[in-house]
């Protein structure tokens, strides 16, 4: 028998050693976990069951209880440069979201495009509010809304046989919102099924992917970026239904068993005072206000359960294909309850259906941001305190509490740190801002972590500045700040400014020397 020749030991050595190295980055591949970052929209830090809410939440509930619950997370106070804070792991200042959402993301990368060096596939459901489709910014399926709030039940034009569905706008002058479906994107986009209701639709593109990846070896990414329970206010009339008496005894009889239940289970504790209300007196409305205001958090709560419905259903598929136990999951809202509010001279129809656009307004804001202070748009805790769960099997343990200062900035740094996925500092020609965010891995261990560097927000006519416990805060750029301390104060019940005059100045001097190295977008 002839001896093998010299070149096909070599290539057998070769073959040999691919399959060797293929393998090896197999293992690393499968020991990654799986990530979902479910986001939703315009939810106040008590809407939901487990930190206080009458809404029936039981998926979110069971998320919470098997994992741990922060009391001390943070967003901007606005959709868009939360998400764009939430995406990039810089500030919205940073990355060219700090005024609108009409540019492109500039000087940042999105975790899909960094999670694809770890071997991620990256999918995206939902509403992004900027300006590219995130298709072409490193995911790999991308489904749902690019602008920022739309008809639930129908976001395109009026379908026969039905009413003109609402859209913000003047008569003969509506916003047309865009829709993309991976590369295509729609303007309008109109659906046809009737059964669509953006936040099923949302779960049923990526229980399609999980469906199309499930015998993949590679680990997923899975943002979903729910448009609930931003207005419209519009649900279906089986959720609503639940939720029918829930709410005729009105704001105040709400608001103070949302907190004796937050109390109760240990979410919070008497440091936690509860915040002067800001809604009218609940007997001093007349009876046909009455009937607009419980009809309008009726359909506000059906909203909420909806959502959770669905991220039961992604909860089920996950089961179903195997990825229950190697998945953390991560739940949070970009802002506090919106007190905003959307008047439509056309709009006609019942609260909550496709042809009227209502909005929750300030009253049920206040509640639903109990005990904390203000709402959306504001720099106060009712505007930028957020519930965040985290639930990882194994690996976070369950009841658990955090008071650790996070911000959506974080999220980059902690997906850096579990898959080690490399973070560059050039990306498509552009200098990438260094990652402004703090793992939260030494947090989900249960390590007592402290915050390394101080937190800043500024939204419209809100700034405030975190370091160390303290706190200055203000409402319109010409007043004076306010100081508190948040670790003995975290409902800001107590204005310590004017006794700390030096604490005052060194927030401040922080807070300007922040200001004065962020990049100048305005030319």
């Amino acid at each position: 028998m002839n001896k093998p020749s010299f070149f096909l030991i070599l290539f057998s050595i070769f073959i040999l050693n691919s399959c060797q190295e293929k393998q090896s980055t197999l293992s690393e591949s499968t020991s990654k976990p799986n990530i979902i970052l479910i986001s939703a929209d315009d939810l106040g830090w008590s809407d939901i069951g487990c930190y206080g809410s009458e809404v029936l939440t039981p998926n979110l509930d069971k998320l919470g209880e098997g994992g741990m619950r922060f009391t001390r997370f943070h967003n901007t106070s606005k959709c868009f440069p939360s998400r764009a804070c939430l995406l990039t792991g810089v500030y919205a200042q940073q990355n060219n979201y700090h005024r609108t959402h009409r540019n492109p993301i500039t000087n940042a990368v999105t975790l899909g495009e960094v999670l694809q060096t770890a071997g991620y596939r990256t999918l995206w459901s939902g509403k992004h509010h900027g300006l590219e489709n995130p298709y072409i910014r490193g995911f790999d399926r991308y489904y749902g809304l690019k602008d920022g709030a739309c008809n639930f039940f129908n976001p395109g034009d009026q379908r026969p046989g039905e009413g003109a569905p609402a859209r913000k706008g003047q008569p003969g002058n509506k916003t047309v919102r865009s829709w993309c479906i991976d590369s295509v994107m729609y303007n309008p986009y109109t659906p046809e099924e009737k059964d669509f209701y953006t936040t099923d639709y949302f779960t049923n593109y990526a229980l399609g992917w999980l469906d199309e990846y499930k015998n993949e070896e590679q680990p997923f990414f899975l943002y979903m970026a729910y448009t609930a329970p931003h207005d419209p206010l519009m649900a279906w009339p089986d959720d609503i239904a639940k939720y029918k008496g829930k709410y005729d005894e009105g704001y105040e009889k709400t608001r103070i068993a949302r907190y004796q239940k937050q109390l109760e289970m240990g979410l919070i504790d008497e440091k936690y005072q509860l915040s002067d209300a800001t809604f009218k007196d609940w007997n001093e409305l007349s009876d046909s206000v009455k009937i607009d205001e419980i009809k309008k958090m009726e359909v506000y709560a059906a909203m909420i359960d909806r959502l959770d419905q669905n991220i039961g259903r992604i909860l089920l598929k996950l089961k179903e294909v195997g990825k229950d136990e190697n998945t953390l999951i991560m739940f949070v809202s970009d802002n506090g309850a919106s007190s905003e509010m959307v008047n439509i001279r056309d709009d006609y129809g019942e609260i909550g259906t496709m042809t009227r656009w209502s909005s929750l307004g300030g009253s049920w804001a206040n509640v639903g941001n109990t005990p904390f202070r203000y709402f959306k748009n504001f720099s106060f805790e009712g505007g930028i305190n957020t519930p965040l769960i985290a639930f990882w099997p194994g690996k976070i343990q369950p009841k658990t509490f955090t008071e650790f200062p996070g911000h959506m900035i974080d999220f980059m740094a902690t997906f850096v740190d579990i898959t080690g996925a490399d973070y560059p500092t050039e990306f498509n020609d552009q200098q990438i801002t260094p990652m402004q965010g703090q793992s939260l891995l030494p947090v989900f261990k249960g390590e007592n972590v402290e915050r390394e560097n101080p937190i800043f927000w500024e939204w419209r006519r809100g700034q405030a500045v975190y370091s160390d416990s303290w706190k200055i805060v203000k409402d319109g750029l010409d007043n004076p700040w306010e100081l508190y301390n948040i670790e003995n104060d975290p409902t800001e019940t107590k204005n310590l400014g004017t006794e700390n005059p030096e604490k005052v100045k060194e927030l401040d001097q922080l807070f300007n020397n922040w200001k004065s190295n962020l990049p100048d977008y305005s030319k």
